[in-house]
């Protein structure tokens, strides 16, 4: 059991994932202090100085924290389009890497060119 879970465990795909998941986790806490940071302070100067982090209403007793929620969102946001943005490029790359190494296409046989011109002759004759 303990070889099968280390097959597993060290796979090239599993140890991808892992620091994927580990930059990935990084890579949120930028976004997040870039959108709270810098992002949200200048739109609510271009807002007239309204600070989305401190945006609440009360319902009944409850708190409801809809600033946070608008931060969140634009981190959403930030963080899918960027994703976007590197997949594409990969995608780009892989794209370009499949043509360079595509094999040119074979030449006919000499049946084939054979059986063109007497297709061609054939035609012509009509």
């Amino acid at each position: 059991m303990w070889e099968d879970f280390k097959k597993f465990a060290f796979k090239g795909n599993v140890m991808d994932l892992a620091v994927g998941v580990i930059i990935g986790g990084a890579f949120g806490k930028i976004v997040t202090s870039l959108v709270n940071d810098f992002l949200m302070p200048l739109i609510g100067v271009l807002l007239g100085g309204l600070n989305f982090s401190k945006l609440t209403f009360k319902f009944g007793h409850a708190v409801v924290k809809y600033g946070a929620f608008i931060n969140s969102v634009v981190d959403f946001f930030i963080i899918a389009f960027t994703i976007f943005l590197i997949l594409r490029a990969i995608h780009n790359f892989k794209r370009k890497e499949e043509k360079a190494n595509q094999a040119p296409p074979a030449a006919d046989s000499q049946e084939v060119i054979l059986l063109k011109e007497i297709r061609d002759l054939l035609k012509n004759k009509t």
